[in-house]
C-alpha cells in the first residue's frame, strides 16, 4: 500500500512534495466573516443550526454545564488530564522570561518589559474527534503567561452540549469563558466580537481548512499563532528499530486526516519491507481505518537512503512537524537536526507521548514551516515593549550623532528634534 522509493532514484517532487488543502474556500469564509461582523450573535446561532444541527438558546457554556461535565468524566481519566496538565505546566514554566534593565552607562536607562496579552482566544476542534489535549496545550501556556482572559470556542453536538472531557480540560487549564461556536464563524466572532463573544487580541489553536482560512483573513485585525496544515510525521530509523513500532507511529498521524503525511526514511531495505507489511496488518484494526488508509496511500512513503546522515539531510529539507529518531544512538543525531517542530528520541518515545502527556507543546509548525517557526509556547501569549531614559547631559553627548543619522536619511525634522535640545 505505501510507496517505497530509493532516494537516489527519486525526483525532488517525490521526496519533498506534500498534498495540502483540496479546495479554495476563501470566498466562502469571507462571506461567513462578513455575516458575523454585521449580524453578530444572530449569525452565530444561524451557523450553529446549519453546520452543527443544534438550535441553541445561549452561546456561552454555563457553570452548571461545567459542573455536570466534571461529574460525568471518568475519574481515572480526570486524573490523567490533571497529571498531563502538570507536565505541560512544568515544561512551559521554563519559557517564562522577565524583562531587563540596562544601567551600565551614566545617565542612561534602557530596558524591555514583557507583559501578557490581555485577552486570547483558543479554537478547539470537535468534529471527527474530541481533543481535550488541545485545550490543555493551548490554555496552560496562556495561563502561565498571565493572560487575564482566555476565551475558548468549540463546536457543540446536535444536543447543544460540549463534550464533557473538553469542559473538564478547560476547567483544569484555567479557561475563563467557553462558547459553543465552531468553524470560520467562531474565528470571526473572536476577531470582531459579538454581543456574547468578546473580541480577543490573539487567536490560537488548530482547525480544518475553513478555520485556517478564517485565521488567515482576520490576521492583522488580531494576531494568530500559525496557519496549521495537515498533520505530519517523519521517522528516521535504522536496523535496530522495531517494524511494529514504526508502523504504529506512522499510523498515529495518518489517522488524523486524509491529507496527513507519514514518512519513514531508513538505511535498511529489510526494515522498509517489514514496516510496509506491518502497515497493511495494523491498518485493518483501526477505528479510523478509512482516513488512515487514504493518508498512507496518497501521502505516505518509505524512502531508502544509503546512510542515516543522508536521512537527516532529507529530513532537514522536509522540515517535518513531528520527527522521530528511532535509531541505536538518537542523541548522536539530534545535533544535526536543523528543522523540525518536535523531536522524539529513541525507540520508547512515540509521537503520541508528546501529543498528550510528556509536557512539550503539541501545537507545531506544519507544511515545512519548521524552517522558520516554533512550537506554541509562553512566548505566544506575551508581548514586549521597550523603554529608554537619558538625562540632559547624557543626551547632549550623542545629540549630534543622532542628527547625523537623520540628515543622512534626509529627515531634517528628526535632526532638529535632536539638536534643539542642545540649543535651548
Amino acid at each position: 500500500m505505501i510507496k517505497i522509493i530509493k532516494a537516489k532514484d527519486a525526483s525532488a517532487a517525490e521526496l519533498f512534495e506534500r498534498r495540502t488543502q483540496t479546495a479554495d474556500v476563501g470566498d466562502v469564509v469571507a462571506e461567513i466573516i462578513k455575516n458575523v461582523r454585521e449580524k453578530g450573535d444572530e449569525a452565530l446561532y444561524e451557523y450553529t443550526e446549519k453546520f452543527d444541527k443544534a438550535k441553541l438558546t445561549g452561546l456561552e457554556v454555563t457553570a452548571d454545564e461545567i459542573n455536570d461535565a466534571l461529574m460525568n468524566v471518568d475519574p481515572d481519566f480526570l486524573g490523567v488530564m490533571i497529571e498531563a496538565a502538570d507536565n505541560i505546566r512544568a515544561f512551559h514554566k521554563n519559557q517564562i522570561r522577565p524583562g531587563f534593565v540596562m544601567t551600565d552607562k551614566p545617565g542612561i536607562v534602557l530596558g524591555q518589559r514583557v507583559q501578557p496579552i490581555e485577552r486570547v482566544g483558543i479554537y478547539v476542534p470537535a468534529g471527527t474527534a474530541s481533543l481535550p489535549s488541545t485545550v490543555l496545550m493551548n490554555a496552560v501556556p496562556a495561563k502561565l503567561a498571565g493572560c487575564r482572559e482566555i476565551i475558548m470556542v468549540t463546536p457543540c453536538g446536535h444536543d447543544g452540549k460540549v463534550i464533557p472531557e473538553m469542559l473538564a480540560a478547560a476547567q483544569i487549564a484555567g479557561v475563563t469563558k467557553i462558547f459553543k461556536v465552531g468553524g470560520a464563524q467562531a474565528v470571526a466572532a473572536l476577531a470582531y466580537g459579538t454581543e456574547s463573544v468578546p473580541k480577543v487580541d490573539k487567536i490560537v489553536g488548530p482547525g480544518n481548512q475553513y478555520v485556517a482560512e478564517a485565521k488567515r483573513q482576520v490576521f492583522g485585525r488580531v494576531a494568530i499563532d500559525m496557519i496549521a496544515g495537515p498533520s505530519e510525521i517523519l521517522i528516521i530509523a535504522d536496523k535496530t528499530a522495531k517494524p511494529a513500532y514504526v508502523a504504529a507511529d506512522l499510523l498515529s498521524q495518518a489517522e488524523h486526516d486524509r491529507l496527513a503525511t507519514a514518512v519513514l526514511i531508513t538505511d535498511s531495505a529489510e526494515l522498509a519491507g517489514a514496516v510496509s507489511k506491518e502497515l497493511d496488518s495494523q491498518i485493518e484494526k483501526l477505528s479510523r481505518r478509512e482516513i488512515a488508509e487514504a493518508s498512507i496511500k496518497s501521502n505516505g512513503k518509505i524512502i531508502i537512503v544509503d546512510s542515516i546522515a543522508e536521512a537527516v539531510e532529507l529530513s532537514n529539507e522536509i522540515a517535518p512537524e513531528h520527527l522521530e529518531i528511532s535509531t541505536e544512538s538518537p542523541f548522536d543525531i539530534l545535533g544535526s537536526v536543523k528543522h523540525a517542530g518536535s523531536v522524539f528520541l529513541g525507540h520508547s518515545c512515540p509521537e503520541p507521548l508528546g501529543d498528550y502527556f510528556a509536557g512539550p507543546n503539541h501545537t507545531l509548525p506544519t507544511s515545512g514551516t519548521a524552517r522558520f517557526s516554533s512550537p506554541l509556547s509562553v512566548d505566544d501569549f506575551v508581548k514586549k515593549s521597550q523603554f529608554s531614559y537619558y538625562t540632559a547631559e547624557a543626551f547632549g553627548e550623542v545629540a549630534d550623532k543622532v542628527a547625523a543619522f537623520a540628515e543622512k536619511e534626509g529627515l531634517t525634522a528628526h535632526a532638529r528634534s535632536a539638536t534643539i535640545r542642545k540649543e535651548q
